[in-house]
């Protein structure tokens, strides 16, 4: 199984969702072809109802410890409550552009 989709999997079997991408970013690094290495998330659910940003983040950083503390690299999370998704417009924020590596 890919990094992306034990990613998926693992947040899927563990947390209720109305909304989940991820997007494999490693292409616009600095690192080889196919790389699996930068990842940004998106996700919605019920269950981020009144957890702060930091815990969403740490509940996700905990169910993804294997693949931070090997391939991945680099993980954007972007955790959203069902309403804070649609006041975005059902739209994550782009990631910044890479700085180093001469990308």
């Amino acid at each position: 199984m890919n990094v992306q989709t034990t990613i998926e999997k693992k947040i899927r079997d563990n947390i209720s969702l109305e909304f989940l991408q991820v997007e494999n970013e490693s292409h616009r690094h600095a690192v080889p072809v196919n790389s699996e290495t930068h990842f940004k998330v998106t996700l919605v659910s019920d269950e981020f109802e009144g957890m702060p940003l930091i815990a969403r983040h740490r509940l996700i950083n905990a169910l993804l410890k294997d693949e931070l503390a090997g391939p991945v690299h680099a993980l954007a999370l972007h955790t959203m409550t069902p309403t804070q998704w649609q006041v975005k417009n059902q739209q994550s924020p782009d990631s910044a552009n890479c700085l180093g590596g001469g990308k």
